[in-house]
Formats: structure tokens, C-alpha cells, sequence
């Protein structure tokens, strides 16, 4: 049986799509097409069935694919380890969120280079962006907010971060206990500073503490985290923010922390490689490096 209509075959069953294959895999649709209806002739059974939204393997696919996939993982393998051998320094390429990779990744990386691991970093404002870039093997590995779908990605929970509800001090003092009693309060009163119109972090903080949407526009619209921070503790409103983005603000008084709720709204981060690539030793060895930092975070 021909290798390479294998790995088509494998590339198919992991992304659930003929086009996303291609564009893994640098074929034409056609050509990954023509492959498979070669493996489905050549096995005299069908594979997949196709639908609307992609294909579905059938169960002779699935079975196919648990069997052959280790081996081509193992090939492709011993493949990365000779080149790693021919060159003393092995890229990764990673993506994620700017602002965790900055402080929190990117740190906990750093002695990876001393043994011979060069990084290169791309960074991205949404999960969506991060995931179809990995999946379109632009990137080895990367940190996303949203949990991959589907059998291409394979996501390993990395930590959670904590939201707070920060403002400047003259803030604070204004509001007095107000903010106790009703979120649309603090809104009605404060100006709000977020990373994009529709408020995503506001937004989610609102419902998972409040029970309901926040009804203002932001005054002030910056797509950094940090900038945001910045904003907020010179005074121009109200932020919703990770906890260890804004610790250290929190502790020389720069910003206060208008609530402390009983079950702080929490967002999980995930590791996300393409299935199969935890066999390569670069991947490997920095995925395991980021689980091991990620406890104390």
C-alpha cells in the first residue's frame, strides 16, 4: 500500500475535510480527492462519507486510521530526529494571545534555548485565528482560550486565570458600596475600558457574577490587555482583567479591586499541538516544560 496515500488518508480523518487536508498537506482538493478514491478502491470499501460540512469516516476508516496513524507519527519521527541531529538548533513555532505568551510563556521558555531550541513567535487577538493557523501547520504549538474541536487538534489544559474587577482608587471611593448591590450600578456610573466593542471580558464577567449583560460602550478601545491596564489606573474607567496581569498593579495601589466574589470568573487556557506531533522532541520537550511551569501560575 502506497505510503503516501496513507498519510492523505490519515491528514483526512484528523481534519474532517478534504479542503483543510489539502491545505495541509500542500495539495490541490482535487488531488487529495483523487487519492482517497485510489485507497478506497485499492481496500474495495468506502472510507468516508461525505457530507455537507466535511466527511465522516465510515467504520473501516476509523479502524484504518487507529492502526496506521502511530506508524506514520513514528516515520515522520524518526524523519524530524535525523534533521534535528543535522542541525544543532531546532525551531519552534508558537502561537498565542500577546499577552499571556509575553508574560507567562515565553519566560517559561526561555532556558529551552539554551539547549539548542530557537523560537519563533506569532501572536494573535482571538482563539479562532490561533487554532486554524496550527491547523494549517503554520506553528508547532499553541495557547489558546477555546478548546480545539474535532480529532486534527489535540488540547491538553494548561491553567486557569482569575478575572478581576479593577478601577482606579478615585473610582472606588466614588462608587462607595454601590457596586454591592447591582453590576448595571458600576456600568451606569464608570466608563469602560476593554480590548474590543463588544466588551468580551466585561461581558463575561457581568454573567458569571452578575447574572446579566452589561448595557454600556466602551469609552476606551485598546486590543492589548496591558494598555489596558494602563488606561484603567490612569483613570479612565473601569476593566475586567487576569489576576496575574494586574497583581502587581493591585499591590502598589495603582488600581483596586472593586469586588471579590465568592467564585472569581475564571477562563482556562490550553496547550494545543496537531494530533500525532507530541512525538517530535522539540514539541515534547517544550509542551512538558510549559505543564511543569504552568503549577505555579
Amino acid at each position: 500500500m502506497d505510503l503516501a496515500l496513507l498519510r492523505t488518508f490519515v491528514t483526512v480523518h484528523r481534519a474532517g475535510s478534504f479542503t483543510r487536508a489539502a491545505a495541509l498537506l500542500g495539495l490541490s482538493q482535487p488531488a487529495v480527492t483523487g487519492q482517497i478514491r485510489t485507497l478506497e478502491r485499492q481496500l474495495g470499501r468506502p472510507l468516508f462519507l461525505r457530507q455537507a460540512r466535511g466527511v465522516t469516516p465510515t467504520t473501516i476508516g476509523d479502524e484504518l486510521a487507529h492502526r496506521a496513524a502511530p506508524h506514520l507519527d513514528a516515520l515522520v519521527e524518526i524523519a524530524e530526529t535525523g534533521i534535528e541531529e543535522e542541525s544543532r538548533v531546532r525551531t519552534l513555532h508558537l502561537a498565542g494571545p500577546p499577552e499571556f505568551t509575553s508574560l507567562r510563556v515565553l519566560p517559561a521558555l526561555t532556558p529551552l534555548t539554551t539547549q539548542g531550541l530557537a523560537l519563533r513567535t506569532s501572536f494573535f487577538g482571538n482563539a479562532g485565528e490561533i487554532l486554524e493557523s496550527l491547523a494549517a501547520g503554520h506553528h508547532d504549538l499553541a495557547i489558546a482560550t477555546a478548546r480545539p474541536r474535532g480529532g486534527l487538534l489535540t488540547a491538553t489544559p494548561l491553567c486557569d486565570e482569575e478575572h478581576v474587577l479593577i478601577a482606579a482608587p478615585r473610582w472606588a471611593a466614588r462608587l462607595g458600596h454601590t457596586v454591592l448591590r447591582e453590576g448595571q450600578v458600576v456600568l451606569e456610573q464608570l466608563p469602560v475600558v476593554e480590548v474590543h466593542e463588544s466588551l468580551p471580558l466585561v461581558s463575561r464577567y457581568w454573567a458569571a457574577v452578575f447574572d446579566s449583560r452589561p448595557a454600556a460602550a466602551g469609552t476606551v478601545i485598546v486590543p492589548d490587555l496591558r494598555a489596558v491596564l494602563e488606561c484603567a489606573a490612569a483613570g479612565a474607567g473601569l476593566a475586567v482583567l487576569p489576576r496575574y496581569l494586574c497583581e502587581a498593579a493591585l499591590e502598589r495601589g495603582e488600581v483596586v479591586a472593586l469586588l471579590d466574589p465568592p467564585v472569581p470568573p475564571l477562563r482556562t487556557y490550553f496547550l494545543v499541538v496537531r494530533t500525532g506531533t507530541l512525538a517530535l522532541p522539540p514539541i515534547a520537550r517544550a509542551h512538558e516544560w510549559l505543564l511543569r511551569a504552568a503549577v505555579d501560575w
